[in-house]
């Protein structure tokens, strides 16, 4: 038995043999060809062309109807790169020109882009590499009328192995028979870990080279909630998954009947609990499931593949599409948390030379760098909050001066959409993300500018702890358990309570049940998770009592070291799922 550590890019349990999907390799028959074949083999370059098109405009459609148009637009960048007129021109120039074949020009022009995008030192760019051999796959296989082995034609349940699984291949998957999937490469930004997040299969992704110590129909076990790949495992370690598998989907179907019962302690003390999303669709997910609202709306997403700038309609469709499935309950619109690894056309050439793209110009700060990508998105939450309890947050607040510009942009928009005579919404909450340690500890002053907090576990945690959360080399350095960490979210909800005004978290953290009981106990009521977490924290909030709550707070709270507060929590976790939910 063999275990494996990568990054965890959706969650569950997955248990099935090995499909090891090999890196495809054709091999092009000539690398040249005649003067007097040049303009046939033009015509056969265009036809393939239009072919691979049509195949991308089919998957295009195939997302809208099934995802979303968001996740759409992943296949309307590969249509733009299939069209581009600089790349098909050089490549027809290489034919006519250098008398190279059609499958020889296609690689050497579609190769080169993609190395360009490798070599820029942008980790988002160098991903979108990924687009590019995608690309060139499926027009070599036009070319050459050869097939990889097609994920859609699965018959059995697998488990995918693969080197990288490029966005087309991803959203073809057939969940009937894909149970989990496991990439060498990858990170959690990438269209593909977006892509399995909202088909809701089992991922890891970034588990460095393994696939030659696997064969096809070794048993596998992906746990997409620790980031595990076990392979051929142990009689008890199957045993033990199974058991797992069997009781979560018992604890599905109960909990899915609760859905309408509040999160509510033994004692009454009410906690509640919202849906972070990413796009527009997943709102509807998170009601079903009875989440109290929307705590996190990640609007930077709605630049994932796309190849214009979004325009103020675009926002308040998306926004509007948000609150109509909350109308009568909070949704929390963060501003664009853009940065390298999320970044519009326009402002690639920004990034193109950010070595440390954490530290860098992101977020709040690109923000108030690129006024006019600002007010646009002000613009649309202000009239989208006409239908319901909107607040805005601003991500990434570092400094008072910061928020306080912040506000000012707030304020220019408001005069103007009053001038403009355009219905909005002039009382709209304003809160903002606590993720940077120079917030946390000046909590108290910062509440006193704001309504609301909302704790970005995440980005909090990297910082204070020096360890890069994306980076499974330094995994062992991320814990949310740190002692240091703890101590600046008692700090953090000690400040809202002491203003007066509520606090939320919604990293990670809150959709780790076994966190939950601990930042109960220091003090939280407002907890922000993964749509699919949502029932089960929800019915651990239902089997405690503050007391319980807050006397497991105390207790991690005196303990020096990270794993012993790990140990603990993990501990005190049956008493509140004692079937095994977590």
């Amino acid at each position: 038995m063999h275990v494996k550590n990568g990054i965890a890019v959706s969650p569950g349990i997955a248990i099935g043999p090995a499909f090891v999907l090999g890196v495809e390799d054709f091999r092009v028959p000539q690398n040249y060809v005649s003067v007097a074949a040049a303009d046939s083999e033009i015509t056969r370059l265009r036809c393939a062309l239009d072919n691979v098109a049509a195949e991308i405009s089919a998957n295009e459609a195939l997302a809208a109807q099934h995802l979303g148009k968001e996740y759409a637009a992943i296949f309307g960048a590969h249509l733009q790169f299939v069209r581009d007129p600089k790349l098909v021109a050089e490549m027809e120039q290489r034919i006519r020109t250098l008398h190279h074949s059609p499958e020889f020009a296609a690689t050497q022009v579609l190769r080169r882009f993609a190395r360009e995008l490798q070599h820029l030192g942008n980790q988002y760019l160098a991903e979108r590499a990924t687009d590019i051999f995608d690309l060139e796959r499926s027009l070599l296989r036009h070319l050459l009328g050869e097939q990889r082995e097609e994920l859609s034609h699965l018959t059995t349940s697998v488990i995918v192995l693969a080197h990288n699984l490029t966005p087309s291949e991803t959203a073809n998957l057939n969940r009937k028979f894909v149970r989990g999937f496991v990439t060498e490469v990858g990170g959690s930004t990438s269209h593909t870990a977006i892509l399995a997040g909202a088909l809701e299969i089992p991922a890891i992704v970034g588990v460095g080279s393994f696939l030659t110590d696997i064969a096809g129909g070794d048993l596998i076990i992906v746990d997409g909630d620790q980031g595990k790949i076990i392979i051929n495992p142990d009689d008890q370690t199957i045993a033990l998954y199974q058991a797992a598998q069997a009781r979560s989907r018992t604890n599905t179907a109960s909990l899915q009947a609760r859905t309408d019962v509040p999160a509510e302690t033994r004692d009454g003390t009410r906690i509640a609990v919202y849906g972070n999303i990413e796009f527009p669709d997943e709102a509807e997910h998170c009601r079903t499931r009875g989440a109290d609202g929307i705590g996190l709306y990640r609007t930077e997403f709605l630049y994932l593949g796309a190849t214009r700038e979004r325009s103020e309609e675009d926002h308040f469709e998306a926004y509007s599409k948000v609150i109509r499935n909350f109308p009568n309950q909070p949704v929390v619109i963060r501003t664009l948390d853009l940065g390298a690894d999320k970044v519009p056309g326009a402002l690639q050439e920004v990034f193109r030379d950010i070595t440390n793209p954490e530290l860098g110009l992101r977020s709040i700060r690109v923000s108030l760098e690129y006024l006019g990508l600002f007010r646009t998105q002000l613009r649309a939450i202000l009239r989208a909050a006409t239908e319901g309890d909107v607040r805005i947050m601003f991500p990434l607040i570092s400094s008072l001066a910061e928020l306080r510009q912040a506000k000012m942009v707030l304020a220019d928009v408001l005069e103007d959409l009053e001038e403009q005579g355009i219905p909005f919404r002039r009382d709209v909450p304003v809160g903002m993300m606590v993720e940077v340690p120079s917030v946390a500890l000046l909590a108290e002053e910062f509440a006193r500018e704001v309504d609301f907090f909302s704790v970005g576990t995440n980005d909090l945690i990297q910082y204070v702890l020096a360890a890069d959360r994306s980076d499974p080399s330094v995994a062992k350095y991320y814990n949310a358990a740190d002692p240091a960490i703890l101590l600046l979210l008692r700090r953090i909800f000690a400040a809202g309570a002491k203003v007066g005004i509520p606090v939320s978290v919604c990293g990670q953290m809150a959709s780790d049940p076994k966190f939950v009981p601990l930042l109960i106990g220091m003090g939280l009521r407002q907890l922000s998770v993964t749509p699919q977490s949502i029932p089960t924290i929800k019915e651990m909030i239902r089997n405690m009592t503050l007391a319980e709550a807050e006397d497991i707070a105390n207790r991690a709270s005196s303990m020096e070291l990270a794993r012993d507060v790990e140990f603990f929590l993990r501990g005190e976790l049956r008493r509140f799922l004692p079937d095994g939910q977590a």
